[in-house]
């Protein structure tokens, strides 16, 4: 799945419905054959990975590198929990607006509010908790740790979710 042409941004308020508007951050997504199934409706696991993509993009944007986080051992984001709900599909071509909110900042875990918008109509509603990992030298496993401050000092307040 490629981007559309428009470059993700923090979000502004300008004519859009509340929740969309609200955002921490946005992030454009544009509908491809690869997304759907045999009838152009996006296949439900995509909405996933719409909302990891626009998460990246968001943490980029603050200027935290995943791959450079996990490769100095300062640790990474893994993905602890997911619930969505599934409003009305997206269908192939469509151009879809991927919202990032925070909703709960821990020591260890950040809890997100996302959806999927086409225009001004919700598609999908995501909830996804991540935590923060460290691994230990010469080993494949992987431990909690606690997300560090130069990080955690950059979140923004979360927005609690509105419902919808």
């Amino acid at each position: 799945m490629s981007l559309s042409s428009v470059a993700a941004s923090p979000v502004s308020p300008a004519a859009t419905p509340p929740d969309l508007a609200n955002a921490h951050f946005r992030h454009p997504v544009r509908v491809y054959w690869e997304d759907t199934d045999a009838g152009g409706i996006v296949f439900y696991g995509n909405y996933l990975k719409f909302m990891e993509r626009a998460r990246t993009e968001w943490l980029s944007s603050l200027g935290f590198e995943q791959e450079d986080m996990r490769q100095s051992g300062e640790g990474m984001f893994v993905v602890a929990d997911t619930q969505m709900r599934f409003l009305k599909p997206a269908r192939l071509d469509d151009r879809l607006t991927v919202t990032v909110t925070v909703s709960e900042v821990g020591r260890s875990s950040v809890a997100f509010q996302q959806d999927v918008w086409r225009g001004e109509t919700l598609l999908t509603q995501g909830r996804v908790r991540i935590g923060w990992v460290q691994s230990k030298a010469g080993q494949d496993s992987l431990r909690p740790g606690r997300i560090p401050e130069r990080i955690l000092a950059v979140l923004p307040t979360p927005i609690q979710a509105s419902g919808g």
